[in-house]
């Protein structure tokens, strides 16, 4: 089972409180997880990545054991700890400004 946490827009938008978690069939990346996501979540498509290229939005970031992914393949396997569970995969959304 995949821990997901998500920025609090996002846990509104899915109607759910907390972490989600999801079952991902075959090798665990973040192609997989956010694809999981999206089909559990239909609400969530487009906002986490673009409808079309599926390319990760600019103010969304991807965190795994306290390392940033975000520029990482999508097809990259996650870690181990996000694997078993026992750490969540976070999505959070980038703070921008000046």
């Amino acid at each position: 089972m995949i821990r997901i946490i998500l920025p609090q827009h996002l846990r509104t938008l899915a109607r759910v409180n907390g972490e989600v978690a999801l079952e991902v069939n075959g090798p665990v990346t973040q192609r997989a997880v956010l694809d999981a996501l999206e089909a559990h979540y239909p609400m969530l498509r487009g906002t986490i990545r673009d409808h079309v290229t599926h390319k990760r939005r600019a103010f969304v970031r991807f965190f795994a054991c306290e390392q940033d992914l975000s520029h990482e393949s999508p097809d990259m396997p996650l870690p181990d700890a996000i694997v078993t569970g026992s750490e969540p995969f976070l999505i959070v959304g980038a703070m921008a400004g000046g």
